[in-house]
């Protein structure tokens, strides 16, 4: 695939000069989807020119030609052309190759509307106004990209490949991170991996969606590989994709398998679901990493306070990071359980800021908490870092269901990979690692729990409670003691304060205070208001607890400052300044996993693990929160010991011993 690509892209030779590089991908795309549409076509066209002389109609067309060129490979082609011209016969004529050229992408059918989004004619008109349109026409006509040469999954790749070389050389690839082939192949094993024998029934129909489909690579291998459990298998794949580029390949890549063009639809997913209406078997979606949600922030906010019925009621991540949002996206488009007990299954491809971030209460916490409290997350896997193109960061996939296996009911299995993958040849950006078919299935046999008569199994896998993952959130609370001295320190303090600065003859009537010390409030605000009337100053509330808090001092021997005022007067004050907040996790010390078992448990550790230590501390019942975390790596740690000193030691010896001897060596 590299080979091919490279040959692909060695146009890029042609281009340069009249082209900047952020302009080769404008050309080199569109050239190769109309290339593999015309190898498509070439054993075709005879019939196809039949049935377009024959039938006036778009449907009639459509279905007769279908028929026609129907075969045990293929579903049959559902678009033509009416045009007479191909690269070879455009290339006979080279004075009006631009004219020639054109009148072959119009002749194309209403369903093959691709080229537009590529604006082809301009490409076509510029390349001719800029002496290079034969060139790269003779170039694209000597390739080979017919079916039996390249499939249909290793023409997903080549597209993908050439458009990580566009983003490359346009220096536009922030953020836009395509799926390698290898991780593809094994979320869509892993998504399929229960269902296989039920896949390979008779008169299997499926549905497969990705929502971020790029240039279609995760519909196409999971259709090929729903192929291979059962030939007789239908699928209808569908996609939605923001880019105008990827978008066009995508359709016409579904078009030459014989997939309903329509259903394939640009938009932004985020936005509005171009599906609304529909649910799927299988959802796939790599989507991209770290990128914000600011420029569709109303829309996204609208849906979330949209009566609890939208797609991201559940919750709302950082603006930073549309992860999440995603996440939600894809739970929420597989298919409801049908009377017979089947549902949906997703796959998708996250970094690992979902497992982790968001305090308890938080948008990223409430949004784990829908997943795992429905029941929706059965898997998790860690992959290998280096596994994709434009980063090297830590890389999770998670797999969807809504119906899982009685036996794993209630759990989430959290699968460690990372220790597998191969060192490639020749690194592709920033993919320096792939996963082999060996280790795969290694993957696999780990997610279906078939390492049972392993005594080391190759990939660590261990099994949790969804409520494992959850806990609460308290506030401790600990008494506000005051001691109260007008020393001239705090007197600076006073004149710093800009709520206070500007008081005339405060600091005058505080100064009347001389040394005395004051370990109650109440008693120290008597004394103020006494100073205060005899400089005539006057203080609004705010101002005189602004003073207060300005000149007391946390003091362990003061008395405890009371609430005055409300429900709880009386009731010990709380310090902000040792305020503290404690996770306790649901089934501490042996207490029910349960929401209701909150006041029991959170008490009971209270009392055992902070009570001893601060004995007048007490939890704010008001503020407890309830948070969810997925903590992969801690599940997996292994903890390795230090060196030993000698060893460190001799290691500085050595290294200073070769210091020494080259300085010798610079001074002869």
């Amino acid at each position: 695939m590299s080979v091919l690509s490279g040959f692909v892209w060695s146009v890029a030779d042609t281009l340069r000069g009249p082209y900047s590089e952020a302009e080769y991908g404008s050309v080199i795309l569109p050239f190769t989807v109309l290339r593999r549409l015309e190898c498509v076509m070439k054993p075709h066209r005879e019939s196809m020119a039949t049935i377009v002389g024959q039938y006036s109609g778009e449907q009639q067309r459509r279905t007769h030609l279908k028929l026609k060129t129907r075969s045990e490979d293929s579903a049959g082609l559902s678009f033509w052309t009416t045009s007479e011209y191909s690269l070879k016969k455009a290339l006979q004529d080279p004075e009006n190759l631009a004219e020639n050229l054109i009148d072959y992408v119009a002749g194309f059918s209403a369903n093959l509307d691709v080229f537009q989004s590529f604006d082809f004619e301009n490409v076509i008109r510029t390349l001719d106004a800029r002496g290079r349109l034969a060139q790269v026409a003779r170039h694209f006509e000597g390739i080979d990209l017919s079916p039996d040469t390249v499939s249909n999954a290793d023409m997903g790749d080549l597209f993908e490949n050439l458009i990580y070389r566009f983003a490359e050389s346009a220096n536009d690839g922030a953020g836009q991170f395509y799926t390698p082939p290898d991780v593809v192949r094994l979320l869509v094993d892993l998504v399929y991996a229960e269902d296989t024998e039920a896949l390979r029934g008779r008169g299997i129909v499926r549905s497969i969606y990705d929502p971020t489909v790029g240039t279609g690579g995760m519909l196409t291998v999971a259709d090929e590989h729903l192929r291979r459990f059962n030939p007789d298998a239908s699928t209808a794949l569908f996609g939605q994709e923001i880019n105008p580029r990827t978008y066009a390949i995508c359709k016409a890549d579904l078009l030459i398998t014989g997939q309903d063009p329509s259903n394939v639809r640009q938009g932004d997913t985020l936005v509005v679901d171009r599906f609304e209406d529909r649910r799927f078997d299988y959802v796939l979606s790599n989507p991209p990493f770290g990128t914000d949600w600011k420029a569709v922030e109303s829309e996204v906010k609208n849906e979330h306070a949209h009566g609890g019925q939208g797609r991201f009621a559940p919750g709302l991540p950082a603006v930073g990071d549309a992860a999440m949002l995603f996440l939600l996206h894809v739970a929420s488009k597989m298919r409801d359980v049908d009377e017979t007990g089947r549902g949906g299954k997703a796959g998708i491809v996250l970094n690992g800021s979902p497992l982790f971030n968001g305090g308890a209460g938080s948008g990223p916490s409430n949004i784990r908490g829908h997943m795992l409290e429905n029941d929706l997350v059965e898997a998790i896997v860690a992959l290998p870092n280096d596994m994709f193109y434009n980063t090297g960061i830590a890389t999770y996939l998670w797999v969807l269901s809504n119906k899982k296996p009685p036996e794993r009911k209630g759990q989430v299995q959290l699968v460690d990979a990372t220790r597998l993958g191969s060192k490639m040849r020749k690194s592709i950006g920033s993919k320096r690692v792939e996963i082999s078919e060996a280790h795969r299935k290694d993957i696999v046999r780990a997610f279906v729990g078939d390492q049972a008569d392993v005594d080391e199994p190759v990939v660590p896998v261990k099994v949790f409670a969804n409520r494992d993952f959850a806990y609460w959130t308290v506030v401790v609370e600990r008494p506000l003691q005051l001691r109260f001295e007008c020393t001239s320190e705090r007197l600076r303090m006073v004149v710093e304060n800009r709520k206070l600065s500007h008081i005339e003859g405060l600091v005058e009537a505080l100064q009347a205070f001389g040394d005395d010390r004051y370990l109650n409030r109440e008693k120290f605000n008597h004394a103020l208001g006494k100073h205060l009337e005899d400089h005539l100053v006057r203080l609004t509330t705010p101002q005189r607890k602004t003073l207060w808090q300005t000149i007391g001092v946390h003091d362990e021997a003061a008395d405890i400052c009371r609430v005055t005022s409300g429900k709880n007067t009386g009731d010990p004050e709380a310090d902000p300044a040792l305020r503290v907040t404690e996770n306790v996790p649901f089934g501490w010390g042996g207490h029910p996993k349960t929401h209701e078992a909150l006041e029991e448990t959170v008490q009971a550790y209270f009392d055992a693990e902070v009570k001893p230590h601060v004995a007048n501390a007490w939890i704010d019942r008001d503020k407890a929160k309830t948070g969810y975390e997925i903590p992969f790596t801690r599940h997996f740690y292994t903890y390795v010991p230090p060196r030993a000193l000698g060893e460190i030691d001799a290691d500085l010896e050595r290294v200073v011993g070769e210091i020494m001897t080259l300085l010798r060596e610079v001074e002869g």
